[in-house]
C-alpha cells in the first residue's frame, strides 16, 4: 500500500454538500493543516435542497477557522466539461467521488437520471483521473451490489453478477469501470461499499429519517417484509472514519510478469457488522424520539405502524463482513443504533421541532 500524507494536497470531494460528502468534508477541514478541498454538487431537488444548503452552512463555518481551504463549485459530475475544467484548475491529487443518483426505489421509475449521473458522471471522472495525475481515486460503491445473495456476512470475494435493481447495477458497473481504467492507465483506485448509512442531517428519503417525519405528523410508516428484514446500519461518523482511512492509503502500483500494471485496484465493505432487525430497529427509534421531545410519552406505536410485503428491489438482508477493511486500515464501524440514533433524534428536535 502506498501512503499519502493528506496535508497540503488538493482534494476534489464530489457530492459534498451531500450527506456523507458534507461529513467527510468537515472532517477534512478538522484535520488537515495545509490544503485544498473542492466541493462540487449540483444541489438537485430529489430531497430538500435546504438540507444541503444547511450542510453547506456547517461547511463553511468549519472552513472559517480550518487551516485548508475549501471551495463550493455548483455543478454536475455529468457535465463533461466542467469536469474537465475543474481538473486543468486545480490538479487534483486526491479525487473522492461520492456524487451519485442515491434510492433503490426511486430506480425503478426514474432511470435516467441513473444513467446520466452514476454511469456517464462517474465516466467523466475517470476519464480526468486518465489524463492527470490523481494519486488516489476513492469512490462510493453499494452493499446493493450484493441483490439477492443468500451467503451472509457478505465478503468483497463473493460474485456480485445478480443486481436486483438499476442503482445496484450502476454501482456494480462504476466497480467494473475503475477496475478497467486501474489495469489501463495505471490509475489507483478504491471502491467503497457503503451499508445503510444514517445519521443526522441525514437523507430524508432513508427509512429512519422518513418513518420520523410521518411518525411526527401522525402518520402510519409502512414496514416491509412484514417487518422480516435485516439491515446492517452504519454511523455516518464511521463511514467517515473509513473513507479517511482509505484516502491515505492507496493500492500500489506494480507490474506483472508481462510487463504491465497490475490494477492498482481494491474494494471493501464499510458496515457494522452487526446486522439489526428492522422492527428492533424501529423499537429503539420509537424510544429515542421520546427521548429527544420529538413524539409525546403517550404515543401510540402500534396504531401508527402497518406490515407491508416486500417491494421491487429491496433484499431481505444486508450484512458485512469489514474483515478487509480491519486488516488494511485498523478499523471497523463500532458505532451501535442506540447512539448513532439517538445523535439523530437530538438533531431532528433541534432542526425540525
Amino acid at each position: 500500500m502506498h501512503k499519502i500524507d493528506l496535508n497540503g494536497k488538493t482534494i476534489l470531494v464530489t457530492g459534498s454538500p451531500g450527506f456523507i460528502g458534507a461529513n467527510l468534508v468537515l472532517r477534512l477541514l478538522k484535520e488537515l493543516t495545509s490544503g485544498t478541498i473542492v466541493s462540487l454538487d449540483n444541489m438537485n431537488s430529489y430531497y430538500d435542497p435546504k438540507l444541503k444548503e444547511y450542510r453547506l452552512g456547517l461547511i463553511e463555518e468549519a472552513a472559517k477557522s480550518s487551516a485548508a481551504r475549501h471551495i463550493f463549485v455548483e455543478g454536475s459530475i455529468g457535465d463533461k466539461a466542467l469536469i474537465d475544467e475543474l481538473f486543468a484548475k486545480y490538479h487534483f491529487n486526491i479525487v473522492v467521488n461520492l456524487a451519485a443518483q442515491a434510492g433503490v426505489r426511486y430506480s425503478i421509475d426514474h432511470p435516467d437520471v441513473y444513467i446520466e449521473s452514476n454511469i456517464i458522471g462517474f465516466y467523466n471522472i475517470l476519464e480526468a483521473c486518465r489524463h492527470n495525475p490523481v494519486e488516489h481515486l476513492v469512490y462510493a460503491s453499494s452493499s446493493s451490489v450484493y441483490g439477492g445473495n443468500k451467503k451472509v456476512p457478505f465478503s468483497t470475494e463473493d460474485k456480485v453478477d445478480n443486481p436486483v435493481s438499476l442503482y445496484a447495477a450502476t454501482k456494480k458497473s462504476n466497480e467494473l469501470l475503475a477496475h478497467s481504467y486501474s489495469k489501463l492507465y495505471n490509475i489507483p483506485s478504491t471502491g467503497l461499499r457503503f451499508f445503510t448509512v444514517y445519521g443526522p442531517a441525514g437523507r430524508p428519503d432513508m427509512f429512519y429519517f422518513s418513518a420520523t417525519k410521518t411518525l411526527s405528523a401522525n402518520g402510519t410508516i409502512k414496514i416491509f417484509n412484514y417487518g422480516n428484514c435485516k439491515r446492517d446500519f452504519t454511523y455516518v461518523d464511521d463511514i467517515v472514519e473509513g473513507v479517511y482511512r482509505v484516502m491515505q492509503g492507496a493500492p500500489e502500483k506494480k507490474n506483472g510478469e508481462d510487463g504491465l500494471p497490475v490494477p492498482p485496484y481494491a474494494v471493501y465493505n464499510i458496515g457494522g457488522g452487526q446486522p439489526e432487525n428492522l422492527l428492533e430497529y424501529i423499537e429503539v427509534l420509537q424510544e429515542e424520539l421520546v427521548r429527544a421531545g420529538v413524539l409525546p410519552a403517550d404515543y401510540d406505536f402500534a396504531a401508527h405502524r402497518e406490515l407491508v410485503p416486500m417491494q421491487p428491489g429491496d433484499v431481505p438482508v444486508t450484512y458485512a463482513d469489514s474483515a478487509a477493511l480491519e486488516r488494511d486500515y485498523g478499523f471497523t464501524p463500532s458505532i451501535g443504533i442506540r447512539e448513532g440514533l439517538r445523535k439523530f433524534a437530538e438533531w431532528y428536535a433541534k432542526y425540525y421541532c
